[in-house]
């Protein structure tokens, strides 16, 4: 029995040292990002939680200290059982494909009084009344909008500029030579060289019908029916810097948001361009010009799963991602999707998102049947029209998500407890609700894009 008390005293001092250093790391790591409240919350609990432990070895408290011991014990177990994760929570594949002249893009360029507006508007009659909400405000990069700011809206409105003039180089011929390369080589070098072009993640997938939109719906093939597909494609993402999106609804976060279109369309249109060069057909797709779905594809590549506000969540940044996709006929590699159920099991049981959308576009709801498949379904009319009043693209969802943390050993370490227990995803949101808060404020945006006049 003197052995159990005296290895209980040595757990409890141990304890307690491990317990000050993981708070206090934490507690740095807060002011890093700086989140002032959560760092004095982290050395409050540095100082307090290992009292306890350090008590019970400095006063030789052998009875509590075997009782924190069993304790520790205890939740260790608790936390690697594997407790059952529900593996129905969304369905995969589409039974339908989507017409991109249906989406907020599309019906945010058609022209009041042009024939494209009157017949879209005779077919669907019921979005009209929607459409007329968010035409009345200032809409995107407006002078009259809310967050109106003169160099970062001027910025923003350079990045786009800049990716439609990439829009020729999107398809182009083809080398008549074509190279025999093996299918895992061209994996690897795309991997590697996309990686030093600025992709983070890189993954492939066979295509089906359901990746590409029905009718194009915006652009100069307005209506044309989309029957050119390619067999494979390749997705990446690119990260969208966090200090820039934490600003959200802020001007900052529409211009990164461009920034980071313009950097997946250019990486988009160098590997197409590497592809025909070797004589396999590829089409890039950027902004302003997809034919495919991106987020399904990019999810089906294995870089993520769709979430609750409708983006793809990667499991290292969540949210905070933009997404490239070439199409193509050579054959790459694809290795089979693994649904990451824990991850939408967090994204089930978060629902920060919801809470914090200034629109109210985010359903706190689990998912439900859309069009025969089961899934999350934003208003994507509220939220543009709340686009058009801000003259940004919001994110403040992206902004507020727990996924988007940064990427280090402490949120990385969290990310691992919610992947690999059911129980750890339970205590993770109202963690983060505690350091971070509820509904946490927008961040300042970096003092260089503040107007300065």
């Amino acid at each position: 029995m003197d052995l159990i008390y005296s290895t209980s005293l040595v757990i409890c001092l141990l304890s307690s040292a491990i317990f000050f250093i993981l708070m206090f790391y934490a507690s740095l790591i807060f002011w890093s990002e700086k989140e002032n409240n959560a760092a004095l919350k982290s050395i409050a609990i540095a100082v307090i939680l290992p009292l306890p432990y350090l008590f019970s070895w400095i006063y030789n408290w052998e009875i509590l200290a075997l009782i924190l011991s069993l304790d520790l014990l205890l939740t260790t177990i608790l936390f690697f059982l594997p407790f059952p994760t529900s593996k129905n929570i969304t369905e995969d594949f589409p039974n339908h494909q989507i017409d991109e002249r249906n989406t907020m893009f599309s019906r945010n360029e058609l022209e009041p009084g042009s024939d494209r507006y009157k017949d879209y508007y005779k077919q669907y009659p019921e979005k009209k009344i929607l459409d007329d909400a968010f035409r009345k405000e200032a809409g995107l990069t407006s002078k009259r909008s809310i967050f109106y700011n003169t160099l970062a809206f001027a910025a923003a409105n350079a990045s786009f500029y800049t990716i439609s003039q990439l829009g020729n180089a999107v398809e182009d011929t083809v080398h008549p030579e074509k190279q025999d390369i093996s299918s895992k080589y061209m994996a690897t070098f795309l991997q590697e060289w996309g990686k030093k072009l600025g992709a983070m993640e890189i993954g492939f997938t066979k295509l089906s019908d359901y990746h590409y939109y029905s009718h194009k719906g915006r652009g100069e093939t307005y209506g044309k029916e989309i029957t050119n597909h390619h067999k494979y494609a390749i997705a990446f993402t690119v990260e969208m810097t966090r200090e820039m999106v934490t600003a959200a609804p802020q001007a900052s976060i529409v211009m990164e948001s461009g920034q980071q279109y313009l950097e997946a369309g250019r990486i988009a249109v160098q590997i197409a361009q590497f592809l025909r060069n070797l004589g396999y057909p590829a089409r890039a797709h950027i902004d302003g010009n997809y034919q495919v779905v991106c987020p399904l594809v990019a999810r089906d590549a294995g870089l993520g799963e769709i979430g609750r506000m409708g983006l793809l969540m990667t499991p290292r940044k969540g949210p905070r991602v933009r997404l490239g996709v070439i199409t193509t006929d050579f054959e790459f590699p694809v290795h089979k999707w693994n649904k990451n159920h824990s991850l939408l099991d967090f994204c089930n049981r978060c629902k920060k998102c919801a809470d914090v959308c200034p629109s109210k576009s985010i359903s706190w709801n689990p998912p439900k049947e859309i069009n025969g498949v089961k899934r999350w379904q934003i208003n994507s009319e509220s939220c543009f029209t709340y686009w058009c009043k801000a003259g940004t693209d919001c994110g403040r969802c992206m902004a507020t998500c727990p996924y988007s943390h940064p990427d280090n050993l402490l949120h990385n370490s969290i990310r691992w407890g919610i992947k690999h227990s059911p129980l750890f995803r339970r205590i993770a949101v109202p963690l983060d609700d505690f350091f971070y808060g509820r509904k946490p404020k927008s961040a300042k945006m970096p003092k260089w894009i503040l107007d300065k006049k």
